[in-house]
Parts: structure tokens; sequence; C-alpha cells
């Protein structure tokens, strides 16, 4: 049985279908071998094929994807619904993402005039394809073969709520307002489990110090495995809500959240990878969801 070194709840699940577009917040979401379902699914490229992130372009952050039955529908200010079959696939094209050659589909001219008109420059939506096997980076993952379709690098993106709040707490100390998690994009957030109060609960930025999360789905077990800290660029720094972007998140977390085990670089929150279930007579082939309000038990390893 997993070890309670201490325990904590999902208290929300985020997907972001298109690469540093906006986030779903769902209650539930199948677990694959490369994260949640419709994670990272598609990518906007320019015309040679690069990826393009709010890095460059903070307006991504403004245009919002919807999860249906059979399609996405991408909205915009000032843009007409733009629907995605979750299905469609065209032309097979090989795009970049941080130097590296992945194979894709395009979506399509009609989504590369939308992309284009709206972010001002010339864009192409790119869909991930699925026999395509994208591997995250041995150096963290201990030589384990780990899958992720668009990501930075990583299947999964584990934040505490209790971390928000304590970052909360140091912007109200700056007389700043408090700003949301969306700003952080993680997959999966945790929080104390309040309904086991003589279990050890989950604090601020203990995400940092478990390695391995055993997630109680109801019929299995599964395991994440926290592999490396997320560091952080000027995305933080951009308004989910007005695509504006200010360099005060950034600065309040360069005061206190320099990791050594990233050569000093800012971190906020940490990566993780699944682990398959051992082969055997146990190992369960049922299809596992996560929810929020699923209870999560922690292991140490400092």
């Amino acid at each position: 049985m997993p070890v309670d070194d201490v325990s904590a709840v999902i208290t929300q699940l985020r997907v972001y279908p298109v690469k540093s577009c906006a986030g779903v917040s769902v209650q539930q979401a199948r677990l694959t071998d490369t994260g949640l379902d419709f994670d990272r699914r598609w990518m906007v490229v320019d015309a040679q094929g690069d990826f393009l992130t709010q890095r460059e372009l903070p307006r991504m952050a403004l245009i919002e994807p919807q999860l249906k039955t059979h399609e996405m529908v991408l909205t915009a200010p000032g843009m007409r619904a733009l629907p995605v079959a979750l299905d469609a696939a065209q032309d097979a094209v090989t795009v970049r993402l941080w130097g590296e050659e992945v194979a894709a589909f395009e979506m399509g001219a009609v989504a590369a005039r939308w992309f284009s008109e709206f972010l001002g420059t010339t864009a192409r939506l790119v869909r991930f394809d699925p026999d395509h096997r994208r591997f995250s980076d041995r150096a963290w993952t201990d030589g384990r073969d780990a899958f992720n379709q668009f990501n930075d690098g990583f299947a999964l993106l584990v934040v505490g709520q209790p971390s928000l709040d304590d970052f909360n707490a140091r912007l109200a100390l700056r007389g700043e307002a408090p700003v949301s998690m969306a700003r952080f994009r993680p997959n999966i957030v945790l929080g104390p489990n309040v309904s086991a109060a003589e279990a050890p609960q989950f604090l601020a930025y203990d995400e940092d110090r478990l390695g391995v999360l055993h997630i109680h789905t109801g019929q299995a077990v599964e395991v994440l495995r926290l592999i490396k800290p997320c560091p952080r660029c000027p995305i933080p720094n951009i308004d989910p809500i007005t695509g504006m972007s200010a360099p005060l998140v950034g600065d309040v977390l360069q005061g206190y959240r320099s990791d050594a085990r990233l050569d000093g670089a800012v971190t906020f929150g940490m990566n993780a990878i699944i682990v398959p279930p051992e082969p055997g007579p146990s190992a369960s082939a049922a299809v596992s969801w996560l929810q929020v309000g699923q209870r999560v038990s922690g292991v140490y390893v400092f």
C-alpha cells in the first residue's frame, strides 16, 4: 500500500488543448501515457514551422478553447468562433519545438487565416501526430521512457494551492492584488485533505519535496513521479484575462524561488511523469480518470 507521508486532494484539473492558449478547467480528465487527454494536442506555428507561444505573442492568452463531444471551439475577442473537429487532420508536416523536430498534421487554411488574423502574424494550427513518440528528457526520468505531446518537456505540471496562497501573501505585503492559478498553467492542483485531519497535511511547496504521488482513483492507484522543478519564463507575468504583461510575478518569484537544482533558475511547480503499472495479473487495464476531489498521498524524497 502507498505510504502516506502527506495527504492531499486534487482541487483543480486543467487541460491546455492548444499550446500557449488559455486552459480549460475540468472536473475529470482521462489519464493517458502522454498526460491528460487533449493536453497540448494542438500547437500554433509560424510560416517556417517553428512553435509560437505567449512569450512572443501575449495575445495567445486570449484564445479560449471549449472541448465538446466531437469538436474543439476556439474563441477570441473580435473573432468569429472557430470549430475544429477533434479527429481532423490534413497534410503531414514536420514542426519544431525547442529545436526538436516533431511529426504533426496541418489543420487547414481556415484555421491558419483565423490565427494569422488574430495574432497579426503568419500562423498555422497543427495537430500532434499520435503515432509519433516524443520522449521526455531521460536525464530527468532516470532513464525511463516517458512521453508527452507538444508540452515543453514533460507530461504533467503539478502545483500546490498552498504554494499559490503563499505567493499571494507575498504580493499582499507589497500592496498588490492576488493572482490566479491560471498564471502558472498547471495540469493538477493539490490542496490539503481536510477530510483526513489526522494525516500530515499538504503544505506550501510540498510539491518540491515529494518524489512520488499516489492518486487514488477508486479503480486503481495511479503513480506520478515528480522529477523536475519547473523553470519559469515570462509567461506568468501575462494576465490571462487581458493578455497584458507586467514583470510583477517574475520579480516576486525572483526574490525567493531560486532553485539550486537548476543552477539558480526561478522555479514554481514540479514537472511529473506517469509511472505505468508493473506487468502482471494485478495490473489494471481499465482507463483511468482523474477527478477533482480524489485523494492523493505523497512520499517525501528530501
